[in-house]
């Protein structure tokens, strides 16, 4: 194994450790649907990845970085999506247990949700580079290494499901569940103010 790999491996882990829109997003995911609403979330996330990964290999990343009124779109569309899940998830609060949306709807969240972060394009046009070596051909090497950037972010994602499942299945009083809708709900619209304001 190359020694950049568990160096990669370990950087991209911690990036999906790191708390913001990702973890609220799972939370609300997660408390609304249960453990298969998050992991269409999931798919939906790497995918995600994946794409902006190929964006960047292919020097599209770079175009929309360098173009003001393109980048701003974007983030004031990823802003509008985290801000309108916020308050779909407060307005769940009005019935005791919301039904869950279809499972092609989380992967459609994941989605829209790491698309409209502009800040994944800047990770991969910045982070990717920093790992590719001299041998082989660089978009190839570029690919590989964003799919298992989406592999690590899903393993990450998916063991923070997990514990949130067990921890929604302890507190399952109603009124724990809703103040829990509520938190995830306000941070979620925070969220989305900040990343449409640019911060």
């Amino acid at each position: 194994m190359p020694v950049h790999l568990p160096l990669f491996v370990l950087t991209t882990w911690l990036l999906a450790m790191v708390p913001g829109a990702g973890q609220a997003l799972m939370v609300r995911q997660t408390l609304a649907g249960g453990r298969r609403a998050a992991w269409a979330t999931i798919a939906g996330t790497c995918t995600g990845l994946l794409l902006w990964t190929t964006a960047a290999a292919a020097g599209l990343s770079a175009v929309l970085l360098a173009n003001p009124a393109a980048y701003t779109a974007v983030r004031i569309a990823g802003g509008i999506v985290l801000a309108g899940l916020g308050i779909s998830t407060l307005l769940s609060t009005r019935s005791p247990s919301p039904t869950p949306g279809p499972r092609w709807g989380g992967y459609a969240v994941g989605l829209a949700t790491n698309l409209g972060n502009p800040k994944a394009g800047v990770f991969a046009i910045s982070l990717l580079p920093q790992f590719i070596t001299a041998n082989g051909p660089v978009l190839l090497s570029s690919l590989a290494l964003g799919a298992l950037w989406a592999l690590v972010t899903a393993a990450w994602y998916l063991l923070f499901t997990l514990a949130v499942d067990r921890g929604r299945a302890l507190a399952g009083k109603p009124s724990v569940q809703r103040r829990l809708r509520l938190i995830t709900g306000g941070v979620l619209i925070l969220l989305g103010a900040a990343v449409t304001a640019g911060a």
